[in-house]
């Protein structure tokens, strides 16, 4: 499928599955959330020249391998973080038809779509949604919509991107102007940078100093997986306290008792004696007001066993 655009610098959305692009001037790039990594987080710093040393020890626990750039904007009291390949995007724009010479300008999703008021389709597999504050793509199969993404006249903030590309040829009075640049940059800026730089190896101290505190594992990787083990324990003991309260105090048919109560590789186990034919059913129907259904159960000898998997 190709589509036309006619005017110079029409606005484009572009995903990793977008479809190949007929350009007949250049364009105005809106990266998908493909195709870079985007985070929201409240730092303790003052200013975003104060944060840019930080961005890539604060990406390294999510970036697969890879060549990186960086950028930050700062938004109310919290700072937005990306990550990108430029090389990758590059290509990619290329293999759609937006060579680096069809390149007006490229932007971040999350900046140019942050106002969104419902999803919006891409293509037939996938969505674009905000979710708390965070422009991501989702399944189509999970949010039913057939309004398509109209970004033509989107209106474009000033938070563009350069995506730098390798080879460039750099004359020799060009060479020797960016280097007196550099040593003035230098000289002016080389005590912030050693302060920047103290408070990025602070800020990474007090990380592991919590971490080991503790006893967190080294990767916040880790620890999410840590966190997920630890909640599904107590989400599972949460549920057994309360089956075990209900079945104790639970009023039971006369001559009926509860005789044995066991626990183990999270399954609880109850014996009730003294049942009569069909006294079973009223139990049974007791617990499941509560929302405690038993997985298996059988009637044997006027013993009721019943076993609950939690």
């Amino acid at each position: 499928m190709i589509w036309k655009f006619k005017k110079q610098h029409d606005t484009v959305f572009v995903d990793k599955d977008s479809a190949v692009l007929e350009l007949e001037g250049s364009a105005n790039v809106i990266l998908s959330p493909s195709l870079y990594w985007v985070q929201k987080r409240a730092l303790p710093v003052k200013s975003l020249r104060e944060v840019r040393p930080l961005l890539e020890s604060l990406f390294e626990d999510i970036l697969p391998d890879g060549h990186y750039s960086y950028v930050a904007y700062k938004e109310g009291d919290e700072y937005l973080l990306f990550a990108y390949q430029d090389k990758e995007i590059l290509d990619i724009l290329a293999q759609k038809g937006i060579p680096s010479s069809k390149i007006n300008a490229v932007y971040f999703a999350q900046n140019e779509l942050a106002s969104l008021d419902e999803p919006k389709k891409i293509n037939d597999e996938s969505v674009i949604a905000l979710k708390d504050g965070i422009v991501i793509l989702l399944p189509k199969k999970f949010i039913k919509t057939e309004s398509p993404l109209d970004v033509s006249n989107v209106p474009l903030s000033k938070k563009s991107i350069s995506l730098k590309q390798f080879g460039h040829i750099v004359n020799e009075k060009s060479l020797y102007s960016l280097v007196a640049l550099l040593v003035v940059m230098i000289l002016l800026v080389g005590s912030e940078y050693i302060i920047t730089q103290h408070k990025a190896n602070s800020f990474q101290t007090q990380r592991e100093e919590l971490f080991s505190s503790y006893g967190l594992k080294p990767t916040m990787f880790q620890n999410k997986a840590l966190l997920k083990k630890y909640e599904a324990i107590f989400k599972s003991q949460t549920k057994l306290r309360a089956l075990l309260a209900e079945a104790l105090s639970m009023k039971l048919p006369s001559g009926v008792k509860l005789k044995v109560v066991s626990y183990k590789n999270k399954k609880l186990k109850l014996e009730y004696s003294g049942v009569k034919k069909g006294e079973e059913h009223l139990i049974k129907e007791a617990l499941q007001k509560r929302h405690f259904s038993p997985t298996k159960e059988h009637f044997k000898s006027g013993i009721w066993y019943v076993e609950f998997q939690l």
